[in-house]
């Protein structure tokens, strides 16, 4: 595991260098853990039904294992579950990645050690806390069944969930459990598994399968389902090049397996470098990710890339990091992008910016789909990084319109924090699930539905139930097609970030 960690506390010799222009946005630094409600928030937030975001915390917590927390949009947090309260932490321990409602209504997360065999967990928690530990890994001989998932999950339009381990796989044994880095093949390098929401689980695929990893080695993001069905993830190393600079793949929920893009194609690895991130689907089609290496400006080792790939295989490098005096534009961005509701995409960078004389610090970006970089805010603009350092997990938009995050280190205390940017984006609606069949239950998340009027499945009216101010429960209505999920409400009518896919 601590090839992985090295990721978020390796710091580069970076200096001081003047920002580009800003454009309106407001910073806002809602919350400093203190270890006993959590430390060192690694990975984004998720608005789930009740009008709260989610987050993990993998260390602290009232026994040291990592919490579960929730936290209302103004700042207000509540610890929902401290790891390690059975004995021997069966119940996980170290929560590193997000949490994904499912449309049971249920969190689904993972945990990076504890659980029955001491490598990991699958796991379900109440909105209000309680939890079932559906799945400890290392449970087949030889770890099998995969060791260490980093990543969070995705629930599919099948129902089942998808997700990664980091280790494990056939041929794994005791002697090679927790190698990082190029072996030579022989598994034990991490895997593709489902899980249905009761627990069961089926291992997919297993990486370093080809010669030499050229499919790929140590899965650490999730997964993200495009709209052709395929599942779509990377890799941090292995891959077709001899370089070990990690790839792009897909695999259809059955576990067919394709490399689609191997990293460092080119001499000095200008298209990017070891991918930590995982993949989003923009509404344009493309998939969008980062690498935490590689790029134009900084050689072998690089800063890092935003770019953009076709689902056939087509890589287009958007953004080389560092491009900037000093990395002013920040350097290795480690989380992945999220598309906003005016089609930008945002994300971070953990190392860098304008404020920064010393490595760490970070950046919050935004950038078209075609390419252009701003940033938006440089971390450690207040002393001693009381506003947040190091900021490793993926954004999410509020239905309120804002920007929510969490920063590694900083705020108050120095054991992490979280974090709103208002950028001038309205309030709008979200569906859970974004796909589904006539007839098929949804809920539409929304930040004020009282006195709703009207909701129509691209312009198919349809009859609902509001369950509170952040809640609205229906049914995809006969005739509809694919296309914008509007509310109409006493404020106004609001449209969904995304169309809804009608199966």
């Amino acid at each position: 595991m601590k090839k992985n960690f090295a990721h978020f506390t390796s710091r580069l010799a970076l200096t001081a260098a003047a920002a580009m222009a800003l454009p309106a946005a407001t910073f806002t630094t809602l919350q400093s853990f203190d270890v006993t409600d959590g430390a060192n928030p690694g990975a984004g937030l998720v608005q789930v039904s009740n009008g709260y975001l989610y987050g993990t915390a993998p260390y602290g917590g009232a026994h040291s294992g990592g919490t579960v927390f929730k936290i209302t949009p103004g700042g207000a947090l509540t610890t929902v579950y401290s790891f390690c309260s059975l004995a021997n932490c069966t119940d996980g321990k170290v929560p590193f990645a997000g949490l994904v409602q499912a449309t049971n209504g249920y969190l689904y997360g993972t945990a990076v050690a504890g659980g029955a065999n001491g490598y990991g967990t699958v796991f379900k928690i109440t909105p209000s806390g309680t939890l079932t530990t559906l799945y400890s890994f290392c449970s087949l001989a030889n770890c099998a069944d995969g060791e260490y998932p980093y990543a969070s999950l995705v629930q599919a339009t099948n129902g089942d969930l998808y997700g990664t381990t980091t280790a494990g796989g056939p041929g794994c044994s005791t002697d090679s459990r927790n190698h990082y880095g190029p072996a030579g093949g022989g598994g034990c390098s991490g895997t593709v598994f489902k899980i249905t929401p009761g627990g069961v689980l089926t291992t997919l695929y297993n990486f370093c399968s080809l010669t030499d990893c050229a499919d790929g080695q140590d899965p650490y993001a999730g997964l993200v389902q495009a709209a052709n069905g395929d599942l779509y993830g990377t890799t941090l190393y292995g891959g077709a090049n001899n370089s070990g600079a990690g790839t792009i793949f897909k695999i259809t929920p059955t576990g067919a397996f394709t490399t689609v893009y191997s990293f460092c194609a080119v001499t000095g690895c200008p298209d990017g470098q070891v991918p930590q991130a995982g993949l989003i689907q923009a509404t344009n089609g493309y998939l969008y990710g980062t690498t935490l290496y590689g790029g134009a400006n900084c050689g072998p080792l690089g800063c890092g890339t935003v770019f953009k790939i076709t689902p056939g295989g087509t890589l287009t490098t958007l953004y080389s990091f560092c491009a900037e005096t000093g990395c002013s534009d920040g350097g290795i961005p480690a989380a992945g992008l999220v598309q906003a509701t005016n089609g930008d995409l945002y994300g971070t960078t953990y190392q860098g910016g304008a404020n920064c004389s010393t490595p760490g610090c970070g950046t919050l970006f935004e950038i078209t789909p075609s390419g252009a970089l701003t940033t938006l805010y440089t971390f450690c603009a207040q002393p001693a990084c009381a506003d947040g350092d190091y900021p490793t997990g993926a954004l999410a938009q509020d239905t309120n319109g804002k920007l929510y995050g969490t920063a590694y280190f900083g705020g108050a205390s120095g054991d992490g924090a979280v974090f709103s940017v208002s950028a001038g984006l309205g309030p709008f609606v979200k569906t859970l699930p974004t796909t589904g069949v006539v007839g098929e239950a949804v809920t539409i998340l929304g930040s004020d539905f009282t006195g709703a009027t009207k909701v129509t499945f691209n312009g198919v009216a349809v009859a609902f139930t509001i369950g509170s101010a952040f809640k609205i429960s229906t049914t995809v209505p006969t005739g509809a097609t694919t296309g914008e999920v509007q509310v109409t409400t006493p404020l106004g009518t609001f449209s969904s970030n995304v169309p809804f896919r009608v199966l």
